[in-house]
Protein backbone atom coordinates (compact mmCIF):
# COMPACT_ATOMS: atom_id res chain seq x y z
CA UNK A 1 0.00 0.00 0.00
CA UNK A 2 1.93 3.29 -1.04
CA UNK A 3 1.23 5.53 1.88
CA UNK A 4 1.41 9.55 2.23
CA UNK A 5 2.32 11.19 5.95
CA UNK A 6 1.16 14.56 6.46
CA UNK A 7 1.91 16.23 9.74
CA UNK A 8 3.56 19.63 10.62
CA UNK A 9 5.52 18.04 13.00
CA UNK A 10 8.73 16.81 11.31
CA UNK A 11 9.25 13.93 14.31
CA UNK A 12 5.41 12.82 14.08
CA UNK A 13 6.07 12.27 10.72
CA UNK A 14 10.05 10.64 11.38
CA UNK A 15 8.13 7.79 13.46
CA UNK A 16 5.16 7.35 11.56
CA UNK A 17 7.42 6.42 8.82
CA UNK A 18 9.63 4.38 10.76
CA UNK A 19 6.06 2.60 12.06
CA UNK A 20 5.87 1.94 8.85
CA UNK A 21 8.76 0.73 7.89
CA UNK A 22 8.08 -2.19 10.66
CA UNK A 23 4.32 -3.31 8.72
CA UNK A 24 4.33 -5.61 5.84
CA UNK A 25 3.32 -3.90 2.21
CA UNK A 26 3.57 -0.64 3.36
CA UNK A 27 5.72 1.99 0.54
CA UNK A 28 6.00 5.69 2.35
CA UNK A 29 5.74 7.68 -0.62
CA UNK A 30 5.69 10.91 0.93
CA UNK A 31 5.56 13.24 4.03
CA UNK A 32 4.43 16.73 4.08
CA UNK A 33 4.28 19.03 6.53
CA UNK A 34 0.51 20.84 5.63
CA UNK A 35 -2.65 20.27 4.12
CA UNK A 36 -2.49 22.73 1.32
CA UNK A 37 0.48 20.21 0.48
CA UNK A 38 -1.09 17.10 1.04
CA UNK A 39 -3.72 17.93 -1.25
CA UNK A 40 -1.28 18.79 -3.93
CA UNK A 41 0.59 15.26 -2.87
CA UNK A 42 -2.40 13.84 -3.59
CA UNK A 43 -2.46 14.88 -6.96
CA UNK A 44 0.61 14.14 -7.97
CA UNK A 45 1.56 10.89 -6.01
CA UNK A 46 -2.03 9.19 -5.92
CA UNK A 47 -1.23 7.12 -2.58
CA UNK A 48 -3.56 4.57 -1.49
CA UNK A 49 -3.37 5.94 2.03
CA UNK A 50 -3.12 9.07 3.40
CA UNK A 51 -2.09 9.49 6.95
CA UNK A 52 -3.47 12.63 8.29
CA UNK A 53 -2.84 14.88 11.18
CA UNK A 54 -5.48 17.45 12.53
CA UNK A 55 -4.13 20.54 13.55
CA UNK A 56 -2.21 21.94 11.07
CA UNK A 57 -1.46 25.35 9.61
CA UNK A 58 -4.15 26.62 6.98
CA UNK A 59 -5.67 23.71 5.72
CA UNK A 60 -6.11 21.40 8.56
CA UNK A 61 -6.89 17.65 8.13
CA UNK A 62 -10.70 17.95 8.20
CA UNK A 63 -10.65 20.72 5.38
CA UNK A 64 -8.03 18.11 3.56
CA UNK A 65 -10.66 15.17 4.23
CA UNK A 66 -13.42 16.95 2.88
CA UNK A 67 -11.70 18.43 -0.55
CA UNK A 68 -10.67 14.58 -0.39
CA UNK A 69 -14.33 13.32 -0.17
CA UNK A 70 -15.28 15.47 -3.30
CA UNK A 71 -12.69 13.84 -5.81
CA UNK A 72 -14.06 10.47 -7.52
CA UNK A 73 -11.32 8.78 -6.26
CA UNK A 74 -9.60 9.58 -2.92
CA UNK A 75 -7.79 8.01 -1.08
CA UNK A 76 -8.36 6.22 1.71
CA UNK A 77 -7.88 8.30 4.97
CA UNK A 78 -6.68 7.87 8.22
CA UNK A 79 -6.51 10.57 11.16
CA UNK A 80 -3.22 10.45 13.69
CA UNK A 81 -4.34 13.12 16.26
CA UNK A 82 -3.91 13.98 19.39
CA UNK A 83 -7.17 15.05 20.10
CA UNK A 84 -10.12 12.56 20.75
CA UNK A 85 -12.94 15.11 19.96
CA UNK A 86 -12.75 15.10 16.21
CA UNK A 87 -13.51 11.51 15.98
CA UNK A 88 -17.55 11.28 15.19
CA UNK A 89 -16.49 13.83 12.06
CA UNK A 90 -13.93 11.65 10.90
CA UNK A 91 -16.06 8.88 10.38
CA UNK A 92 -18.46 10.58 9.09
CA UNK A 93 -16.21 11.59 6.31
CA UNK A 94 -15.35 8.07 5.83
CA UNK A 95 -12.22 7.82 7.40
CA UNK A 96 -10.55 4.36 7.53
CA UNK A 97 -9.71 4.69 11.45
CA UNK A 98 -9.13 7.31 13.80
CA UNK A 99 -5.62 6.97 15.59
CA UNK A 100 -4.46 8.49 18.52
CA UNK A 101 -1.03 9.89 19.00
CA UNK A 102 1.41 8.49 20.34
CA UNK A 103 0.57 5.89 17.34
CA UNK A 104 1.51 2.15 18.38
CA UNK A 105 2.27 0.10 16.03
CA UNK A 106 -0.85 -2.69 17.02
CA UNK A 107 -3.13 -0.17 16.25
CA UNK A 108 -1.38 1.20 13.32
CA UNK A 109 -1.32 -2.17 11.79
CA UNK A 110 -4.71 -2.26 12.29
CA UNK A 111 -5.66 0.63 10.37
CA UNK A 112 -3.49 -0.37 7.41
CA UNK A 113 -5.63 -3.48 7.25
CA UNK A 114 -9.07 -2.12 7.22
CA UNK A 115 -7.73 0.52 5.07
CA UNK A 116 -6.69 -2.06 2.55
CA UNK A 117 -10.05 -3.51 3.01
CA UNK A 118 -11.68 -0.57 2.16
CA UNK A 119 -9.65 -0.09 -0.85
CA UNK A 120 -9.96 -2.83 -2.32
CA UNK A 121 -13.65 -2.92 -1.91
CA UNK A 122 -14.33 0.49 -3.65
CA UNK A 123 -11.69 -0.69 -6.75
CA UNK A 124 -14.17 -3.61 -7.34
CA UNK A 125 -16.98 -1.81 -7.85
CA UNK A 126 -19.96 -1.14 -5.16
CA UNK A 127 -22.60 -3.30 -4.81
CA UNK A 128 -26.57 -2.85 -4.59
CA UNK A 129 -29.21 -3.68 -2.33
CA UNK A 130 -32.49 -4.23 -4.64
CA UNK A 131 -35.48 -2.28 -2.52
CA UNK A 132 -38.27 -0.05 -3.16
CA UNK A 133 -38.93 3.52 -2.18
CA UNK A 134 -42.66 5.45 -2.90
CA UNK A 135 -43.11 2.37 -4.56
CA UNK A 136 -40.62 2.23 -6.94
CA UNK A 137 -37.62 -0.10 -7.56
CA UNK A 138 -34.03 1.41 -6.64
CA UNK A 139 -30.95 -0.14 -6.48
CA UNK A 140 -29.36 1.24 -3.22
CA UNK A 141 -25.39 1.18 -2.74
CA UNK A 142 -24.13 -0.53 0.21
CA UNK A 143 -21.97 2.52 0.61
CA UNK A 144 -25.29 4.61 1.10
CA UNK A 145 -26.48 2.15 3.91
CA UNK A 146 -26.63 4.07 7.18
CA UNK A 147 -28.27 1.14 9.40
CA UNK A 148 -31.06 -1.88 9.01
CA UNK A 149 -34.32 -2.96 10.86
CA UNK A 150 -36.73 -5.44 10.40
CA UNK A 151 -39.80 -5.71 11.36
CA UNK A 152 -42.68 -9.13 11.02
CA UNK A 153 -42.69 -8.64 6.75
CA UNK A 154 -39.84 -6.21 5.34
CA UNK A 155 -36.31 -4.31 5.86
CA UNK A 156 -36.12 -1.24 6.05
CA UNK A 157 -33.22 0.07 4.47
CA UNK A 158 -32.20 3.52 6.71
CA UNK A 159 -30.31 5.92 4.29
CA UNK A 160 -29.39 9.72 3.93
CA UNK A 161 -31.99 9.77 1.05
CA UNK A 162 -35.02 8.44 3.21
CA UNK A 163 -35.74 5.22 3.92
CA UNK A 164 -36.44 2.58 1.48
CA UNK A 165 -38.11 -0.94 1.98
CA UNK A 166 -36.67 -4.67 0.79
CA UNK A 167 -38.18 -8.01 0.50
CA UNK A 168 -34.47 -10.08 1.39
CA UNK A 169 -34.38 -11.04 4.99
CA UNK A 170 -31.50 -9.78 7.26
CA UNK A 171 -30.09 -12.67 7.57
CA UNK A 172 -29.92 -13.58 3.56
CA UNK A 173 -28.12 -9.78 3.39
CA UNK A 174 -26.42 -10.83 5.81
CA UNK A 175 -25.07 -14.32 4.32
CA UNK A 176 -24.33 -12.21 0.95
CA UNK A 177 -21.90 -9.57 2.15
CA UNK A 178 -20.54 -10.94 4.75
CA UNK A 179 -17.73 -8.81 5.54
CA UNK A 180 -20.16 -5.44 4.95
CA UNK A 181 -22.46 -5.62 7.95
CA UNK A 182 -22.30 -6.61 11.63
CA UNK A 183 -25.38 -8.08 13.45
CA UNK A 184 -25.75 -6.21 16.65
CA UNK A 185 -29.30 -8.07 17.69
CA UNK A 186 -31.71 -9.91 15.55
CA UNK A 187 -33.63 -7.20 14.08
CA UNK A 188 -30.66 -5.11 13.29
CA UNK A 189 -28.01 -4.90 11.03
CA UNK A 190 -25.30 -2.00 11.39
CA UNK A 191 -22.66 -1.25 8.71
CA UNK A 192 -19.30 -2.50 9.54
CA UNK A 193 -17.32 0.72 8.33
CA UNK A 194 -20.02 2.92 10.14
CA UNK A 195 -19.92 1.32 13.09
CA UNK A 196 -17.59 3.51 15.53
CA UNK A 197 -18.30 3.05 19.14
CA UNK A 198 -20.44 1.21 21.65
CA UNK A 199 -22.05 3.26 25.17
CA UNK A 200 -23.63 1.60 27.82
CA UNK A 201 -26.85 3.14 29.70
CA UNK A 202 -27.37 3.59 33.32
CA UNK A 203 -29.67 0.06 33.39
CA UNK A 204 -26.39 -1.57 31.77
CA UNK A 205 -28.09 -2.07 27.92
CA UNK A 206 -25.26 -1.64 25.55
CA UNK A 207 -26.06 0.38 22.07
CA UNK A 208 -24.12 1.01 19.33
CA UNK A 209 -23.10 4.38 17.98
CA UNK A 210 -23.69 4.79 14.48
CA UNK A 211 -21.33 7.39 11.82
CA UNK A 212 -24.43 9.51 10.11
CA UNK A 213 -26.95 8.67 12.88
CA UNK A 214 -28.49 9.64 15.83
CA UNK A 215 -30.03 5.74 16.45
CA UNK A 216 -28.28 3.72 19.19
CA UNK A 217 -29.72 0.14 18.32
CA UNK A 218 -29.09 -2.23 21.70
CA UNK A 219 -26.48 -4.82 21.36
CA UNK A 220 -27.98 -8.11 22.44
CA UNK A 221 -25.87 -10.22 24.84
CA UNK A 222 -25.55 -12.57 22.20
CA UNK A 223 -23.75 -10.64 19.81
CA UNK A 224 -21.54 -8.18 22.05
CA UNK A 225 -18.44 -10.59 21.86
CA UNK A 226 -18.47 -10.11 18.18
CA UNK A 227 -18.88 -6.33 17.72
CA UNK A 228 -16.24 -5.63 20.38
CA UNK A 229 -13.89 -7.96 18.39
CA UNK A 230 -14.86 -6.21 15.21
CA UNK A 231 -13.89 -2.60 17.26
CA UNK A 232 -10.90 -4.01 17.97
CA UNK A 233 -10.12 -4.25 14.26
CA UNK A 234 -10.76 -8.47 14.48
Amino acid sequence: MRILIADDEPLARTRLAALLHDCDGAEVVGSVGDGDAAMGACAKLRPDLLLLDIAMPGLDGIGVARRLAALSDPPQLVFCTAYEKHALTAYELRAADYLLKPVRIERLREALARAEALRRRATSGDATLLAHAHGAPVKVPLRDIIWLSADDKYVTVHRAAGDALTEQSLKTIEETFPDRFVRVHRGCLVPAERLIGLKRDPDGTMRALIAGSDVTPEISRRNLAAVRKLMRGG
